[in-house]
């Protein structure tokens, strides 16, 4: 299997994983597709929903479409640092204490529920999601590359959930909710689960050369100085709005430009246009802003405050680099 060098090449490769993840998840083809744009985008994803609607199945059929070595941790209660970084344990024969790898050192981590743990643990992914390391004991131990944390978590409010921290949540590239899928979706997914011929089996259509060539790929598309600009203020105005607290970081502003890219990268286009960063912002922006008492007061949600500031800041009429690219 010979190594994707070129657009086309890179485009059919990305239409073979959509069409894997989308034998078992049904109806939701905008959520695979910005997942495996952040995935592109050597971003984290937190899925935040009600259970039952799909969330696992997602992080779990992409972690099967890629060829990389994946874990996975169901997180409870009783969840300790360790169980997530590893320990040190001492060993009779050498006289000395041997690292004892956890789970999280993989290619793609799969937080199942990570609301469930205590905030001590939850914390335990702090540096490895930022710095792709764990340090137990004084060592610091890389993670392999590529690493993606892929992490599901049920409503705020749920019985037994933790909040997660800004700071955690600051390190997620996007946060998305499924939702419910529509009738005939469901009907699917009503004969796919309650039949054998249904059971569908996810097959692998990536290695790991392959996806890093494709991240390569993604950080050479081309954004133009009025793209740049336009994320800016979208991101600044987060930060005045007078229903929002605390508004997007500078963190959010680099994760909406790499998920625009890698957008406009699974769209077939090697430049950024204006409505690459608009499909993306909401994604990126909710989980990062903070309402005020105002907001809560007038029962008013983080996505219409969003989306609001998407419709006032008018978007650049000139994005492309030359006349060399075709619209």
């Amino acid at each position: 299997m010979e190594l994707i060098t070129d657009y086309r090449g890179a485009h059919l490769k990305m239409q073979q994983v959509l069409a894997e993840v989308q034998k078992v998840v049904r109806g939701k083809d905008d959520c695979v597709e910005k997942v495996l744009a952040a995935i592109l985008a050597k971003g984290h994803i937190l899925l935040e929903d009600v259970p039952g609607v799909g969330k696992t199945t997602l992080a779990v059929a992409f972690s099967k479409v890629f060829n990389l070595n994946n874990q996975r941790v169901q997180f409870t209660p009783d969840v300790q640092p360790s169980d997530l970084l590893g320990f040190s344990m001492y060993s009779k024969e050498t006289g000395s204490f041997t690292y004892k790898p956890g789970p999280v050192l993989c290619n793609i981590f799969l937080a199942d529920e990570i609301n469930r743990t205590s905030p001590k643990t939850q914390s335990a992914l702090l540096e490895v999601m930022e710095e792709c390391m764990v340090t137990v004991d004084g060592f610091s131990h890389k993670v392999p590359d590529p690493f993606i944390v892929i992490a599901t978590q049920n409503p705020k409010g749920s019985a037994g959930t933790q909040l997660l921290p800004e700071a955690q949540l600051d390190r997620f590239m996007i946060s998305m909710s499924m939702g419910y899928p529509d009738a005939a979706s469901e009907i699917e997914i009503a004969k796919g689960k309650s039949t054998k011929d249904g059971d569908m089996t996810v097959q692998c259509v990536l290695r790991a050369e392959e996806l890093r060539r494709l991240q390569d790929m993604v950080e050479q598309v081309y954004v133009h100085d009025n793209i740049y600009k336009y994320i800016t203020k979208l991101v600044r105005v987060t930060r005045e709005n007078p229903y929002i607290e605390m508004g997007v970081s500078p963190r959010g502003t680099i994760s909406c430009t790499k998920m625009a890219k890698a957008r406009a990268f699974t769209k077939g286009r090697n430049y950024v246009i204006p409505q690459d960063v608009a499909d993306v912002y909401v994604d990126i922006a909710k989980h990062r802003v903070v309402l005020n008492t105002k907001a809560r007061v007038a029962h008013v949600k983080t996505e219409d405050v969003l989306g609001q500031i998407l419709e006032e800041i008018n978007q650049p009429t000139t994005y492309k680099k030359r006349a060399e690219y075709g619209d």
